[in-house]
């Protein structure tokens, strides 16, 4: 009796957690390992609701190393990030920029109006990331001042 119970709860673990036969599965996820190119800003909706966003900024590798063992330097790509979550918002507030984050973002591709004039940003397809959760991996280290700018700094 003991040997069926333990077979059907095992059963039941072993399930599928997702399913091809449901959009509920469907999924659209970005993650950024990044540093924060600028404080994070808020800026309100045209219904006055408030949102902050940030921008990361993310180096890519690179190509592989050439012939002569040199390796270029990659470029950087810029992801913007906007929080309608207040919880979250107050938190972001805080960054600063330089700061080293782990972000989650969902992604939403949104195509031009049809009739748009394809020089203005209603006329281009549009990325939206859509903050979700953020960690800090390491914060900025605070600017060290000569000596000479400390002296200039106590005079004002």
């Amino acid at each position: 009796m003991l040997s069926a119970i333990r077979v059907s709860a095992a059963r039941s673990f072993t399930a599928r957690s997702f399913s091809s036969s449901s959009r509920a599965s469907d999924l659209s996820k970005l993650t950024l390992i990044g540093n924060l190119a600028r404080d994070p800003e808020a800026r309100l909706t045209k219904n006055d609701k408030e949102y902050i966003t940030y921008t990361v900024a993310v180096r890519n590798s690179g190509p592989p190393p050439g012939p002569d063992g040199e390796r270029t330097r990659g470029s950087t790509t810029y992801h913007r990030v906007l929080s309608f979550n207040d919880g979250s918002n107050k938190y972001l507030r805080t960054l600063k920029k330089g700061s080293r984050i782990y972000c989650e973002t969902t992604f939403e591709l949104k195509e031009p109006a049809p009739d748009a004039d394809p020089s203005t940003p209603q006329g281009q397809r549009q990325i939206f990331l859509r903050h979700e959760s953020l960690k800090v991996i390491s914060t900025p280290k605070p600017q060290e001042h000569s000596e000479e700018s400390t002296e200039d700094r106590s005079f004002v």
